[in-house]
């Protein structure tokens, strides 16, 4: 999954350290969810899409493989 998070700040107009400061959460971690160094908890999730005006599924976007791997045995030999 690739987050759409940073996109979705800057397209809506907001100040990162805004989201930061109403989700409760620091910059740098604000911007491990834009970077897809970790994720947001899912009340934070639901918390961010409501600042955002949009659904929860906004925030993140498949990536191409991941549609491909989907279901996929791998071989641990």
């Amino acid at each position: 999954m690739k987050s759409r998070i940073g996109e979705l700040i800057d397209a809506r107009g907001f100040k990162r350290k805004y989201i930061a400061e109403k989700l409760g959460v620091t910059q740098k971690q604000l911007s491990n969810w834009c970077t897809n160094r970790n994720y947001p908890t899912v009340p934070k999730l639901f918390k961010l899409a409501e600042i955002l005006n949009c659904t929860v599924d906004e925030l993140y976007e498949k990536e191409k493989d991941e549609d491909k791997n989907a279901g996929t045995v791998k071989n641990f030999v």
